[in-house]
């Protein structure tokens, strides 16, 4: 007896597979040369493996309810292959889904129609490249490196030159290159890293990070190796005021400091996605604000400019970090000195207050408070809020799920529908936010939103899209 069903499943899998990988070429070529970067619903597909290519197109159904196809979209690869594109981000998720809508025939004609303001020729937005600096090569340090190294593309955009750390053995650099290679979280590197020891250097593919051994930023002279105009990312959190970062920009080399925490006083606190208005001010000194206001600000503005927001309180179930302790010890401030793997530990969060830096329109509005919970990344945002009007679950939701595909918060705002989504599925998402629209509880003008984060990872990428806006990168989305 022929099973031709189980046939029928394994032949179409190895069509699909196939298709894959003649798109990883394609999608290769594309971004090292023209820095055109493809994605399926915002989830990119450069540098991906061919399952995690299929994966990407199956993932479309905890959006639209159904699967993108690689035989969609591969004509659609092909067809900008051909064309002289400038850089961008293409949704091919979102061609393929105008192009069934409208039946249109010739996929070449309909990619050059909805592509053809893209269409201009290759070219480079920055005229050199911009040096970029870590200041700590911590968790978040190692993080944007990463990504960094991960959007290098042709070399054109940001370029990570340095990393400023406290020397600690004699082996010091051989132990960086290890944590920048192995991840307990996030797992391995993708790519290879050697380490140069004349220039003590790591080279992660092909990107040569010096390591800088200093203790105060005025120790430091960027022009010594080469560096010039560099953004200073300032990953430490040993100085969050103008005076302390400040320090930073006077150093040869030096030209602007982003700090990975809240800045205090008058020093402006970017969500980007939100607020970017702060970055054409061209301050020497930026924030970009906490992970924490950075999961739970997009949504709020999202559901505040449909529904408007009476009042509501933000219960934040965050992942312990490094200042808590192993096993229960000193500690400066109350509960953290318990065990962090053991206990939940109720805890002060600044996110309300921070909320209302960032939205003004919802100062007074919002209270918060934290709980420490015993796993090492992904945190959950419960927002309680009071609307100015009634709504439904239904309407909530699908208003959400529209603003993480077609607004201008869909780099910060993702979606999933799944009932079986835990937070280690979060793991690596790149989103400053992600809604569990299966959790939504509403009651007439009260609901209540569940919103995940990747306090680690997310918040990294958003720390980089600040850079990449104030350095002068802004690849826009298409189609429009």
């Amino acid at each position: 007896m022929v099973d031709t069903k189980t046939d029928e499943y394994f032949k179409e899998w190895k069509e699909r597979e196939a298709i894959a990988e003649a798109m990883t070429p394609l999608i290769g070529k594309l971004y090292r040369d023209q820095d055109i970067i493809c994605t399926v619903f915002d989830r990119t597909l450069v540098n991906q493996s061919t399952i995690d290519i299929l994966r990407a197109h199956r993932f479309a159904r905890q959006i639209i309810n159904e699967e993108i196809w690689v035989k969609d979209t591969y004509p659609i690869i092909q067809a900008m292959a051909e064309m002289d594109l400038a850089p961008g981000k293409v949704d091919l998720a979102k061609l393929v889904m105008r192009y069934q809508q409208a039946d249109s025939g010739d996929i070449k004609i309909f990619v050059a129609e909805q592509l053809k303001d893209l269409n201009t020729g290759k070219n480079h937005q920055l005229s050199e490249p911009r040096n970029v600096v870590l200041y700590g090569f911590g968790r978040i340090g190692r993080l944007i490196a990463r990504i960094m190294i991960e959007q290098a593309g042709g070399g054109n955009e940001l370029r990570l030159r340095a990393a400023v750390v406290r020397k600690g053995s004699d082996d010091d650099l051989a132990k960086r290159a290890s944590l920048l290679r192995r991840d307990s979280v996030h797992g391995h590197f993708k790519g290879t890293i050697r380490i140069d020891k004349e220039e003590n250097a790591i080279i992660a593919n092909g990107n040569m990070i010096r390591i800088i051994y200093a203790d105060r930023p005025e120790d430091v002279d960027y022009t010594q190796y080469g560096i010039e105009n560099a953004l200073v990312i300032d990953n430490t959190g040993k100085w969050r005021d103008r005076e302390g970062l400040g320090r930073h920009v006077k150093t040869k080399g030096a030209s602007q400091v982003l700090l990975t925490a809240p800045g205090k006083g008058d020093i402006p606190n970017v969500v980007y996605g939100v607020n970017n208005e702060l970055l054409e001010t061209n301050d020497a000194v930026l924030s970009a604000a906490s992970c924490t206001t950075n999961a739970i600000v997009p949504v709020l503005k999202a559901v505040n400019d449909k529904f408007g927001i009476e009042a509501g309180h933000i219960e934040t179930c965050h992942s312990y970090t490094n200042d808590q302790n192993l096993i229960d010890n000193y500690h400066n401030k109350e509960r953290r000195g318990r065990s962090a793997p053991l206990n939940m530990v109720i805890t002060e969060t600044g996110a309300a207050k921070a909320v209302a830096k960032t939205l003004p329109e919802l100062a007074g509005k919002l209270t918060g408070n934290a709980i420490r919970v015993p796993t090492p990344n992904v945190s959950l945002a419960i927002l309680n809020l009071t609307l100015n009007q009634d709504t439904s679950v239904e309407e909530l939701n699908n208003y959400l799920r529209d603003m993480s595909l077609e607004s201008p918060l869909q780099n910060q705002i993702d979606f999933t529908n799944s009932p079986e989504a835990v937070s280690t599925d979060m793991v690596g998402s790149s989103y400053a936010g992600i809604v569990d629209s299966l959790a939504t509880i509403v009651q007439g003008n009260r609901c209540v939103l569940y919103v995940w984060y990747d306090n680690e990872y997310g918040y990294s990428h958003q720390v980089v899209r600040i850079a990449e806006k104030i350095s002068g990168i802004n690849l826009q989305y298409w189609p429009k």
